[in-house]
């Protein structure tokens, strides 16, 4: 009886455990980056989000690129406005998925 006891208890602990766990691969879950291009390579992207941030991403195997009639890597341009999903624990960050966007106008641009 009592190691159905100690038996329950260590199942309720690894339960309790994993439920604490759970948020923290929750929180790998996608963001994204969105700004215009600065440089494209065929293995890393630079994407400058107009406030100081030039931030690299680094091309996978199975990164998805879409928009703007845009499939593939080596159709993206220096100039291309998109939005980079990447997840905070990758280091390098890597491109999930780049979805191109129509060009947008510049902060401070006049606009005639």
């Amino acid at each position: 009886m009592r190691k159905a006891v100690s038996l329950f208890a260590v199942v309720l602990w690894v339960l309790g455990a994993a439920a604490l766990v759970a948020p923290g691969v929750a929180s790998a879950q996608t963001r994204q980056f969105i700004g215009k291009i600065d440089k494209v390579s065929e293995k890393e992207l630079i994407v400058d989000n107009r406030k100081g941030d030039k931030v690299p991403f680094v091309k996978m195997d199975d990164t998805v690129v879409e928009g703007e009639g845009k499939t593939t890597w080596e159709q993206l341009k220096k100039e291309d406005w998109v939005s980079v999903d990447w997840k905070m624990v990758d280091k390098p960050r890597k491109a999930y998925k780049v979805q191109v966007m129509p060009p947008r106008e510049e902060a401070g641009e006049d606009a005639e």
